[in-house]
């Protein structure tokens, strides 16, 4: 006890976080998120009112992401130039619009549209992070990036219950959620105007050292990094797989369940609360008491079962579900864009996505699809920060930034390509074929890790340690 108050007494004032600083920041980026994960769970489906096919509703997918590893690297080199808080400023005008674009969109074009802008805005993460990065020094950064990641965890789970309360209230009405998106977008706009301080004064612009730009032969050399270049692949394939389920699992369930935009947004509520817990309560002790190493190979193995489950959730509509009734509703967005003299297809009640008959309706398919969620929120939710975790342990430190840079860029281009494959996939191929693919890559994938990631440093330190421990004594 006298050991740890003295260690406390000596901790230096300026190495704690000041939350009056990291709080704007965080509460703006967090009604970012609200924004973004209302529109989630509901875009294949409000894609589909508009009579488009899942190949076009895996490149509506993609837009956004692609989009966003574009404008990323643009806005974070403008912020430097002209500071935090005007670039923070455009970038959310540019989300608002494309929400409000959402809403008032009359024909598919005008939903890639949209996506594109809020890609292109949606990159604003890197200014935030930026933010976070003047407003801490390096022994609370860590710290101060993470309320970033918990920003996140609330967003995802919060945004679907708002996008659920709003179809609720409007009859399932599709353009809703988009314009409470604005609503949020519009906050976010207010919070920074008049809450956030610029973190990044003019006598520090342009006195950074240039950066060298990504490249790919820097990507390729990577790989080729005998500690982490598995790692790197893992990292880029396990995120194809979990990126194509969550883009394509509206589309999914609406097909086998008949579930709509509120029944999808009550399971991403679901799968956003084990994957919170799970990142915020149990991957840090799971990688300390059984490793890095461990942790992720159970995770590719539960992420490989669970959508193995998925693609054999039986077709047996919840029992409130009505074919004719689930045909109109997604109509009826139809019926008022062709009110407007534009073409629809599902205007006319010819929806792309085969949807369940009225005959054997029962509890199965939704307590099916929700146990099988439960592996599969387990395994995505350690993945990531595990395999990143395992990446800054096998290099030198000077190489951290960099390599964890390009697990980034990789996770970026991951997320255009799962939505592309999977529209395929789900289109050609059909739902089942399209889940089994997934499980049958994280099961390659967990073989491919049980051969090649082996034990290393990090696992012989704590053995050190404990015999330096008993040396001591």
């Amino acid at each position: 006890m006298a050991r740890k108050r003295s260690e406390t007494a000596h901790v230096n004032p300026e190495d704690k976080l000041d939350f009056k600083k990291i709080m704007p920041i965080f509460v703006i980026v967090l009604i970012d998120l609200l924004g973004l994960t209302i529109i989630i769970p509901l875009m294949p489906l409000y894609a589909t009112t508009f009579g488009a096919s899942p190949l076009m509703i895996g490149l509506l997918g993609a837009t956004y992401p692609f989009m966003q590893f574009i404008g990323a690297p643009v806005l974070g080199r403008l912020s430097d130039r002209y500071g935090r808080k005007p670039i923070l400023l455009i970038s959310q005008v540019g989300t608002f619009i494309g929400f409000i674009l959402l809403g008032l969109a009359q024909a598919l074009p005008m939903l890639f549209l949209a996506r594109a802008l809020d890609g292109l805005s949606g990159a604003n993460i890197s200014t935030a992070q930026a933010v976070i990065t003047d407003s801490t020094n390096e022994r609370n950064r860590t710290q101060g990036l993470g309320l970033l990641g918990a920003a996140f965890g609330l967003g995802f789970v919060v945004g679907p219950v708002i996008a659920f309360i709003s179809l609720a209230l409007t009859k399932n009405d599709y353009r809703a959620p988009a314009f409470v998106a604005a609503g949020f977008s519009l906050i976010s706009i207010l919070l920074t105007t008049f809450w956030l301080q610029e973190t990044h004064g003019p006598e520090k612009r342009g006195t950074a050292a240039a950066k060298s730009a990504f490249s790919l032969s820097t990507m390729f050399k990577a790989f080729q990094h005998p500690a982490v270049g598995v790692l790197l692949l893992l990292i880029f394939f396990q995120q194809i797989a979990f990126g194509g389920f969550e883009q394509l699992l509206s589309l999914f369930t609406l097909g086998r369940l008949g579930l709509n935009g509120s029944g999808n947004a009550i399971i991403f509520v679901f799968v956003g609360v084990i994957v919170v817990a799970v990142q915020g309560g149990y991957v840090g002790k799971w990688s300390r008491q059984y490793g890095d190493r461990r942790v992720i190979f159970a995770g590719l193995a539960l992420l490989a079962i669970g959508l193995l489950a998925v693609a054999f959730t039986p077709q047996q509509p919840a029992p409130w579900y009505s074919k004719a009734a689930m045909t109109s509703e997604l109509a009826q967005h139809g019926s008022t864009a062709g009110a407007a003299g534009h073409s629809n297809p599902s205007a006319t009640g010819d929806v792309t996505v085969p949807l369940p008959d009225d005959a054997n309706k029962s509890w199965l398919g939704l307590i099916w699809i929700l146990v099988a969620m439960v592996p599969i929120s387990i395994g995505g939710g350690v993945l990531q920060p595990t395999i990143n975790s395992l990446i800054t342990k096998r290099i030198e430190p000077g190489e951290i930034g960099g390599t964890l840079g390009i697990s980034a860029a990789l996770l970026s281009g991951a997320n255009v390509l799962a939505p592309l494959i999977g529209g395929l996939l789900f289109q050609f191929g059909g739902p089942t074929l399209t889940f089994v693919v997934w499980a049958v890559i994280l099961g390659v994938l967990w073989l491919i890790a049980r051969a090649k990631i082996t034990p290393g440093r990090e696992e012989q330190a704590p053995a050190g340690l404990a015999r330096g421990g008993a040396a001591a004594h």
